[in-house]
């Protein structure tokens, strides 16, 4: 048990760590050229994308890919964590954790194929490369956040276990019920937006909170048979 609160700690921390690079680079560099950004001009961001494929693959990898191992990781940990206090819902946090990682991945794995295909194509077939990049973008938005029902669910879930365990705090267990929410929430058109800054923004507090409590705190269950 001590070995799994350990690597949950350290996967909780990966995960809150992507999320931050992510909203960093958005912010500071990928917002000028209107990447994200719903109306924006489609040729605008071509230009920088196919100039900056390098820089847009570390982005993949580091917000799709590598956040979605750490949380595959982090759902195996916090079930195992948590399975003698909530056995009940321990399975469903581990399958649901693994269904959203895999969404994750997935978008990831979209997004770099699909930008080496139109990096290769833009000089010779703008119109293609335009096209084949609005495909792609559905496609990964789909999987990978253009809604967020799979973390939402998630989250919920984890937050009702940790809601009965001795670990974990009713404030923590609250507020990773309220990203929860808010994942769901991403399902309304009106709402999709405000719902998505305070999702990914509440799991950086959340994914940071979870990897202090595994690193620090241990339960009455976890030293009875660590």
């Amino acid at each position: 048990m001590k070995q799994f609160a350990k690597w949950g700690a350290w996967a909780a921390f990966v995960c809150g760590a992507t999320y931050v690079f992510g909203f960093a680079l958005m912010i500071g560099v990928l917002a000028e050229s209107g990447y994200g950004t719903d109306g924006a001009d489609v040729d605008q961001i071509l230009a920088f994308v196919t100039s900056h494929a390098g820089l847009m693959t570390i982005w993949n990898m580091s917000i799709y890919v590598l956040n979605g191992l750490a949380l595959a990781a982090l759902a195996v940990c916090l079930s195992e964590v948590l399975r003698y206090e909530a056995p009940h819902a321990a399975p469903m946090i581990k399958t649901f954790g693994a269904l959203w990682a895999t969404l994750v991945v997935g978008a990831g794995m979209v997004a770099n194929v699909g930008l080496a295909e139109v990096t290769r194509i833009y000089a010779e077939d703008p119109e293609g490369a335009r096209s084949l990049w609005q495909v792609v973008s559905i496609v990964e938005n789909g999987l990978g956040g253009g809604n967020e029902i799979a973390g939402g669910v998630w989250v919920l879930i984890v937050s009702a276990a940790a809601a009965s365990s001795l670990r974990f705090s009713k404030a923590l267990a609250g507020f990773g019920a309220a990203v929860g929410l808010a994942g769901l929430l991403t399902f309304v058109p009106a709402l999709g937006d405000a719902a998505g800054a305070i999702f990914g923004l509440g799991f950086i507090v959340w994914f940071f909170w979870v990897a202090a409590v595994l690193g620090f705190k241990r339960s009455a269950a976890a030293v009875a048979t660590a």
